[in-house]
């Protein structure tokens, strides 16, 4: 983990514990990477309720409660299943707060309408409204991974800054 994932993670913990809110996060194309940057900070287990790591389709319907019809028609990387993930990582957890993330990280795996580097993300908090982000990261499998786990933090940043 570099030192920039790093204080970043620690930047939400701080954020999470000074409202007294835990996270939970879905995560596909990331594989875990922002779970294990959120458990590398001393004191985690404060905030961070949970991880899911939903790479399968089949995952995402039996962890998550993605409903199969959004995977057939939209796809598992598009906005109706990123916001899907993000609702039942809440529902599944404990947490007040979650974000998920699922794209195509590459070399494989892209279409013509969803090139490398497309990542959607999402974040859902209870009693708000679930906010989706689409992102087209530049750089391979590994960098297009770093820059949505980065992008996934600092979003809970974002919600916590509007929370009250």
């Amino acid at each position: 983990m570099d030192d920039q994932s790093l204080q970043l993670a620690t930047r939400v913990g701080e954020g999470l514990l000074s409202h007294g809110l835990q996270l939970a996060t879905a995560e596909s194309c990331t594989g875990g990477g922002v779970a294990q940057a959120l458990t590398s900070v001393p004191g985690s287990s404060h905030w961070f309720e949970r991880g899911f790591v939903t790479y399968s389709n089949r995952a995402k319907e039996e962890m998550l409660g993605v409903p199969d019809h959004l995977l057939l028609e939209y796809g598992a990387v598009s906005e109706q299943t990123v916001r899907a993930m993000a609702e039942g990582a809440l529902r599944h957890s404990h947490a007040q707060i979650s974000l998920a993330i699922t794209g195509i990280a590459g070399p494989g795996g892209a279409v013509l309408d969803k090139p490398v580097g497309t990542v959607w993300l999402a974040w859902a908090a209870l009693g708000r409204e679930t906010r989706c982000q689409l992102e087209h990261f530049p750089g391979n499998r590994e960098q297009v991974r770093n820059q949505a786990m980065m992008a996934s933090l600092q979003g809970v940043l974002d919600v916590l800054d509007g929370w009250s």
